[in-house]
């Protein structure tokens, strides 16, 4: 079975993947980390240089490329955005929604480069993008966790979600 995290840039999917994995004994990608393989160019490169459109396509591309695998798959912050990526996921696997409050969020990705969404946005255009991406992750999701606890909280609730 495919584990699908999705959740807001920030909120930790990369982080608790890794350990729900671990926990489930299955593989783990990040799908961030596969279109910068894909690629041969870090994300910031990919959005100024092909634009987000762009980006876009790839991300649709590889995270619908992970369904069927036996693994616990990071998806980016905007990938459940494509109305097609999301249904080919929830019809392939479990998607899990890791909901953590954007204070939290936006603490871990204020300033960093590597984010370019969050490196362009003030704080109040980043709040609303939250605000409109949890209804998508909401709409979306098989599973809400409340990911505000430690990692292996949060890896120990979803383990415990799959398994039921």
């Amino acid at each position: 079975m495919t584990i699908f995290l999705c959740g807001f840039m920030g909120c930790g999917k990369s982080t608790v993947g890794k350990l729900t994995a671990k926990k489930l004994g299955c593989g783990f990608f990040d799908t961030d980390d596969m279109i910068v393989q894909d690629q041969n160019m870090p994300i910031p490169d990919i959005f100024a240089q092909k634009g987000e459109p762009y980006f876009r396509q790839v991300e649709a591309r590889i995270v619908t490329s992970m369904c069927g695998k036996t693994a616990v798959v990071a998806t980016g912050g905007g990938a459940m955005l494509n109305p097609d990526t999301a249904a080919k996921v929830s019809e392939n696997g479990e998607v899990i929604f890791l909901d953590v409050p954007f204070e939290t969020c936006y603490e871990r990705i204020c300033g960093d480069p590597n984010r370019p969404i969050a490196a362009s946005s003030t704080k109040e255009e980043l709040l609303e993008r939250y605000n409109s991406r949890r209804i998508v992750y909401l709409e979306n999701s098989t599973v809400r966790i409340d990911a505000s606890g430690s990692p292996i909280e949060v890896a120990e609730a979803i383990a415990a979600a799959i398994r039921r």
